[in-house]
C-alpha cells in the first residue's frame, strides 16, 4: 500500500488519503524487480499474476531505460559503420540509410522518440500508421516508414534488449501499383529516334540492357566487352557515397549486348574520342558520372508537349527483342 507524501499514516495517525497499490514482480532474466501502481488491491494481484506467467513464457521483460530517439540513432550509427548489418549480412546502401533517417526524423520520433523502447505497444504504432494513412499518404510512403522501426526492434530482440516486438501485425495499406509493360522492339527504336544523339546511348543501355540508373552511372569503358558483346555489372553509384556494390548479389551479372545497343555505344564511343577508352561510360565534361537530374527526360525537350507531365519513356521499361 502507496499512501500520499501529505497524508496522516505517514507520521503515525490514521490514513487521510485514497492510497493506491503496488505490484512487483522479480525478474531473475534481467536481474531486476518490475512495478506497478495500480487503484485496487485486486488490480495489482490481477497484474501481479499476469507478469509472472509473461515472465515464465519469456514474453516479458523488464522496462529499458533507452527511449526511442536514443535507439535510433545508435542503430544509425551502427548501420552507417557497417557494423550492423541486414539480414543478408550485407551493407546497408546510403540512399537505404538516408530515407530510414528522414522517415525516423520527420515522421515517427517527433511523436514517439520520447518513449522508451520497450513501453512502446503495438497499438501506439498502428495509431500513427491510421494517422499517416488518414493524412493521405501513399501505401508505400507508410510502409516505407515502419521499416526502420522493424530494423531497430529486430535487432533489440536479437540481442536480448526485448522480448516483444510491437512492428509485428501492424495493418498497413496495400500498395497497389501499375504493372509494368514490356515495350516492343520497334516501339525502343521510336522512343531512341526523339532523343538528342548524345543521349541515345544512354536510354539505350537502359531499355536493351535493363540497367538501373547508379548502375548506368558507375559504368566503365573497361567493363564493355563489344567483342564478346558483354556488359559486366559490378557496381553502382551513389551521389553522396560515390562507388557502392549493387543493389543486392544478385546485381552483380553479365548483360548481353544485343545489335541495337551495339551501334549506339560504338556511336558514342567515338563521339567521345579519347576519353571512350577508359572512364565512365556516361560521363559529363568532368569525367564524373552524370548528374541524374540532368538525364530525367523532360518533354518539351524530346518533342513532346510542354504541358504534359509525361515523358516518352512513360511505361517502356525493358524492349522485347525480336529475333
Amino acid at each position: 500500500m502507496r499512501h500520499a507524501r501529505r497524508c496522516a499514516n505517514r507520521s503515525g495517525g490514521e490514513c487521510s488519503c485514497t492510497p493506491t497499490f503496488q505490484a512487483q514482480v522479480w525478474s531473475a532474466r534481467d536481474r531486476k524487480p518490475i512495478r506497478k501502481t495500480f487503484p485496487t488491491v485486486a488490480g495489482a494481484l490481477a497484474w501481479r499474476q499476469e507478469t509472472q506467467v509473461a515472465l515464465r513464457r519469456g514474453t516479458l521483460r523488464a522496462p529499458t531505460a533507452t527511449t526511442l530517439a536514443e535507439a535510433a540513432e545508435a542503430w544509425l550509427c551502427g548501420a552507417e559503420a557497417g557494423i550492423i548489418r541486414t539480414r543478408s549480412g550485407d551493407r546497408y546502401k546510403p540512399s537505404a540509410l538516408r530515407s530510414y533517417r528522414h522517415a525516423l526524423q520527420s515522421k515517427i520520433l517527433p511523436e514517439l522518440g520520447r518513449l522508451r523502447l520497450s513501453a512502446i505497444r503495438r497499438n501506439d504504432l498502428q495509431d500513427l500508421v491510421d494517422r499517416m494513412v488518414a493524412a493521405g499518404r501513399s501505401p508505400s510512403t507508410v510502409r516505407n516508414t515502419i521499416l526502420p522501426l522493424r530494423a531497430i526492434y529486430r535487432r533489440a530482440i536479437d540481442r536480448d534488449q526485448l522480448a516483444v516486438n510491437p512492428t509485428l501485425k501492424l495493418r498497413l495499406p496495400a500498395v497497389r501499383g501499375k504493372r509494368d509493360r514490356v515495350a516492343r522492339a520497334d516501339e525502343a527504336v521510336n522512343l531512341l529516334a526523339v532523343l538528342p544523339p548524345e543521349d541515345r546511348a544512354l536510354w539505350a543501355t537502359a531499355l536493351y540492357g535493363g540497367l538501373r540508373r547508379g548502375e548506368l552511372q558507375a559504368l566503365e569503358w573497361t567493363d564493355i566487352n563489344l567483342d564478346d558483346a558483354l556488359i559486366h555489372v559490378n557496381r553502382s553509384w551513389d551521389h553522396k557515397a560515390g562507388v557502392i556494390p549493387p543493389k543486392s548479389r544478385a546485381g552483380e551479372r553479365r548483360v548481353p549486348i544485343t545489335n541495337a545497343l551495339r551501334q549506339h555505344l560504338l556511336t558514342h564511343r567515338l563521339r567521345q574520342g579519347r576519353r571512350g577508352q577508359k572512364g565512365f561510360v556516361f560521363a559529363n565534361s568532368n569525367g564524373r558520372p552524370f548528374d541524374q537530374e540532368s538525364f530525367s527526360p523532360e518533354p518539351e525537350r524530346y518533342g513532346g508537349p510542354k504541358d504534359s507531365n509525361q515523358s516518352p519513356f512513360t511505361n517502356a521499361v525493358t524492349p522485347m527483342p525480336r529475333s
